[in-house]
């Protein structure tokens, strides 16, 4: 991506590099930087064309919005019903029909402005529209502005699982404007809050330390300053870790922290909304250290920290998770379909404390089992 000089206006924004070399990109941070989408898009294609992905709700919100950002372009809507059940082959069909019929080829611009379930189906789509098109990103929740819009993995549901067909295909840009938080109901910014703490847990315990001491509460109640700054931190954990380790076979597993747990939290409630993806992560990631306080990696202490800590914020831990917790078999069922199994062992995400999350390729299923008939009773 060609530099961008800023403006006087662009003072207040912050950039993350995500260094991939040739293919490497910028995140960009700030209010108001969805008024400068389209020179910002400018400075990275040649193409005056732009697909735009949405779902129903966002462009009821804020259709208007990108559609004056990006009034030098000529613009093509793709609107999508609202709903994770979009995330599917026939979804993936839906935008890939709409894209041959409206005539775009790979040089122009597909750009996915909504939540996780926009830019996961809105980034595979690009990967496979005649073989990669250009792809942006501007995450409208909190959550995929900290987490699934960052690092090129893209995906979509079918019966076995959460994204288990899919592909690792990097954005040209993300661009993140906080002020679209502002329309986002209180759960789906809890739901992004529980990746945000996340990067904490993994291996930046100050990080941590200062969520615990407030900053965390500032953040769900969109305090400029704080939200910055978290999405800031975020990011950059993410792209450090996606620099060192894009497709997942070493390193990168840690960013699924608590992951294993809810994706087979989400799969037993299924995908009508009755668990967010954040709230199984939340959930979650409780599970995971209470997982590892119960095998001795972990001081029990510690566990409890990090519960009181998500508790405390009125974010979901595993007590909450008891209508998805009755039938352990099934649980353990979903969780030996998880992507990151490797040789018919299970992978967990395990942590030693807050900041000393590791990888664990060969979980004791006996163990799992015990936990999950434990809990479920």
């Amino acid at each position: 991506m060609d530099d961008v000089t800023p403006t006087n206006s662009q003072i207040n924004s912050e950039v993350v590099r995500v260094d991939l070399g040739s293919r490497g990109y910028d995140i960009v941070i700030g209010q108001g930087e969805l008024s400068r989408l389209g020179d910002r898009l400018k400075s990275i294609t040649a193409s005056d064309r732009v697909a735009v992905v949405t779902d129903e709700t966002i462009h009821a919100l804020h259709g208007g919005a990108i559609a004056e950002a990006l009034s030098d372009f000529r613009t093509h809507m793709i609107i999508r019903p609202a709903g994770e059940d979009q995330k599917s082959m026939a979804g993936l069909d839906a935008v890939l029909d709409s894209l041959f019929r409206a005539g775009f080829d790979r040089s122009d611009t597909i750009l996915a402005f909504g939540g996780g379930v926009i830019g996961d189906l809105t980034g595979f789509a690009a990967s496979v529209f005649k073989r990669g098109a250009t792809f942006v990103q501007v995450p409208t929740t909190l959550l995929a502005q900290v987490d699934s819009s960052v690092g090129g993995k893209t995906a979509i549901n079918n019966a076995y699982g959460k994204n288990l067909v899919g592909a690792f295909y990097q954005p040209r840009l993300v661009l993140i404007d906080t002020n679209l938080l502002a329309t986002l109901p209180v759960r789906q910014i809890k739901a992004g809050y529980a990746e945000i703490v996340k990067y904490g847990l993994i291996d930046r315990p100050e990080f941590f330390e200062a969520l615990d001491d407030g900053i965390g509460a500032d953040v769900l109640s969109l305090e400029p300053n704080a939200l910055r700054e978290a999405i800031s931190v975020s990011c950059a954990a993410k792209a450090d870790v996606v620099a060192q380790d894009e497709r997942e076979g070493g390193v990168r597993a840690l960013l699924n922290l608590g992951h294993t747990f809810a994706h087979a939290l989400e799969l037993t409630a299924g995908y009508g909304g009755a668990l967010l993806h954040g709230e199984a992560v939340s959930a979650g990631m409780d599970m995971a250290f209470e997982f590892s306080a119960r095998l001795g990696l972990c001081p029990v202490p510690t566990a409890k920290r990090v519960q009181d800590h998500l508790s405390h914020l009125s974010m979901p831990i595993r007590a909450d998770m008891a209508p998805f917790l009755t039938d352990p078999d099934t649980l353990l069922s979903h969780m030996r379909q998880d992507k990151k199994n490797e040789g018919g062992n299970i992978t967990l995400i395990l942590a030693r404390g807050i900041g000393q999350s590791f990888i664990e390729k060969s979980a004791s299923e006996a163990e799992l089992k015990a936990y999950l008939k434990d809990i479920a009773t």
